[in-house]
């Protein structure tokens, strides 16, 4: 294909996805995705399964909807059944995600609870191997943010409340999970480019990232020794309710405005790097690693 021809395929592949300004919206929290204009995109029609994961059990937090449901269509398209756990409130979404783990060929298995909980991510990881009789991939992804002008507007019970849910979580889940996982398992952890480079509205859930990708190299150090790898994606702006229950409706019109792609990404385009980690086709050889992905 001549560069031309290549030019020509890309730009006609960028037109099709939803560009900034999005329609001006907003939602309480947790955010529905069901209620979102336009939906996010995640089924990644372009990707092609070919049995990556065949076989493997896999379970996903946050895997109701943005990022954690592409991943869980895109692990079950690889031949993985998944696991996900969201908070009940996300019912509606959670169920659409099990619908399509199935039709993609591979079992759900839908675990409503709040990962704050350190009994609660116990019980989780209990109820996947119960149900799947092991577990080898973790996805740690369910997340909670709140922008604030001034350190002066975090509350005690937000600050508190961002970092049992960003990083508690995490090693809640992780520390359940590596008890089951065999050798060749795999950790991958959701961090953010907030992680890296900071956001003034966003003090303790840059923090939490930040914390995510630490976490993440100490972690892979620790196991490497068993043969578990962990890694990290950490997306730049991506379209999930995450953002719509935030921002101001004018600030969620303009979400990912400033990135040379000119737009917010969408989950399909992020939830490959997932499979690229959970892969030991792809990615044997990397652990205690971080990746950007930032729409240029």
């Amino acid at each position: 294909m001549t560069q031309e021809k290549t030019k020509k395929t890309t730009e006609t592949q960028q037109e099709k996805l939803p560009k900034s300004p999005m329609p001006a919206q907003h939602q309480p929290k947790p955010g529905i995705e069901a209620k979102m204009d336009p939906q996010p995109e995640f089924l990644a029609p372009k990707y092609k399964g070919s049995g990556k994961l065949e076989g493997k059990a896999a379970l996903i937090t946050g895997g109701d909807s943005g990022i954690g449901r592409s991943v869980a269509v895109l692990y079950a398209r690889e031949g993985a059944d998944v696991a996900i756990v969201y908070l009940p409130e996300e019912e509606v979404d959670a169920q659409k995600t099990a619908e399509h783990i199935e039709k993609e060929g591979g079992k759900s298995l839908l675990i409503p609870g709040d990962v704050k909980d350190a009994n609660f991510c116990r019980e989780a990881v209990e109820k996947t191997v119960g149900e799947f009789g092991k577990l080898d991939v973790l996805v740690n992804n369910a997340a909670f943010q709140q922008h604030q002008e001034s350190i002066e507007d975090v509350s005690d019970e937000q600050f508190e409340k961002t970092f049992r849910t960003n990083i508690f979580g995490y090693f809640y889940m992780a520390k359940a999970a590596v008890k089951h996982l065999p050798e060749g398992g795999v950790i991958v952890n959701t961090g953010s480019i907030t992680g890296l480079e900071g956001s003034k509205e966003l003090l303790d859930y840059s923090a939490t990232k930040g914390a995510i990708h630490a976490f993440t190299k100490s972690l892979a150090q620790q196991l490497v020794e068993r043969n578990i790898r962990v890694n990290c994606v950490s997306p730049g702006p991506i379209w999930t309710p995450l953002n719509v229950a935030d921002k101001e409706p004018e600030e969620v019109a303009k979400h990912g405005a400033d990135t040379p792609m000119k737009r917010p990404g969408q989950p399909e385009e992020v939830a490959p790097a997932y499979v690229f980690f959970a892969s030991d086709a792809d990615s044997s050889y990397i652990t205690g690693e971080i990746m950007t992905l930032l729409g240029g």
